[in-house]
């Protein structure tokens, strides 16, 4: 059953992370909490957008993308208003997509700094 669940969420963000590489989102970090206990999620998949056009352009993707190819649609979505900051609840793994202003100011990595960090290197 782990090694399902496992499997599962690195479909997952494998997907997420083809979908924000697709609209040219920078900085993009996967955090993988799995040695840590008592977490609410397994993952967190974070990237900066340069704007609100790509911020919403980076989750509409992922969203478009998760739900046509392993048919998943996000738990919940927060921030799409002003889209400073848009959180996409995946269950297993949740995704960040920030704008960087308020990337610096939240400074998730810091509060997360045990995490397993995976840094993804940009596309042209």
């Amino acid at each position: 059953m782990i090694k399902n669940r496992n499997f599962e969420n690195q479909l997952i963000v494998d997907a997420v992370v083809d979908s924000m590489k697709s609209k040219k989102a920078k900085n993009i970090v996967v955090m993988d909490f799995g040695r840590m206990r008592q977490m609410v999620c397994d993952y967190f998949v974070i990237c900066q957008a340069a704007n609100t056009p790509q911020a919403e352009a980076i989750a509409d993707s992922i969203i478009y993308n998760l739900r046509h190819t392993p048919g998943l649609h996000p738990i919940g979505i927060e921030g799409r208003q002003n889209a400073e900051w848009i959180l996409l609840d995946y269950g297993s793994v949740v995704v960040h997509v920030f704008q960087e202003k308020a990337r610096q100011f939240y400074r998730i990595e810091d509060l997360w700094a045990d995490a397993e960090f995976t840094h993804v290197a940009e596309t042209d």
